[in-house]
């Protein structure tokens, strides 16, 4: 399916919406640009589950929100192993829904099945096509 967001409010209720469809265990690669609304889109989901505040995890590379989601950032690693030096593999297959950011940088560990979510900018600054 393919979505405009037309704003950040736009991005977080698609992003709210597109909560209704997961599951414990799902892993959701989140693809975009640099400011093409990532984080805004787990905010929206988060705020589907009742989860608290939401900020990018990028100098921690994973920020946990309750007993449900599991948000990393993956910009500064540059291949799969490091994630797994790191531990940030261990979580894909348990029952927590992971959401991924910059996940192309660690494609080679991303488990098998994943769920994809594209944000794209446009032309217009504040508009994004979301495909999902």
């Amino acid at each position: 399916m393919q979505y405009i967001s037309r704003s950040e409010q736009d991005t977080f209720d698609i992003a709210k919406k597109y909560a209704e469809t997961l599951s414990r265990g799902d892993v959701v690669v989140l693809s975009g640009d640099l400011g093409a609304g990532k984080t805004e889109f787990v905010k929206g989901i988060a705020a589907y589950f009742n989860l608290g505040d939401v900020v990018s995890p990028t100098y921690a590379y994973l920020n946990v929100y309750g007993d449900l989601i599991y948000h990393y950032d993956c910009y500064r690693l540059s291949c799969g192993e490091e994630a797994e030096n790191l531990g940030l593999t261990d979580y894909f297959y348990g029952d927590k829904i992971c959401l991924i950011e910059w996940a192309e940088n660690i494609a080679d560990v991303l488990p098998e099945k994943v769920k994809t979510v594209r944000i794209l900018k446009t032309d217009v600054p504040t508009e994004r096509i979301i495909e999902l």
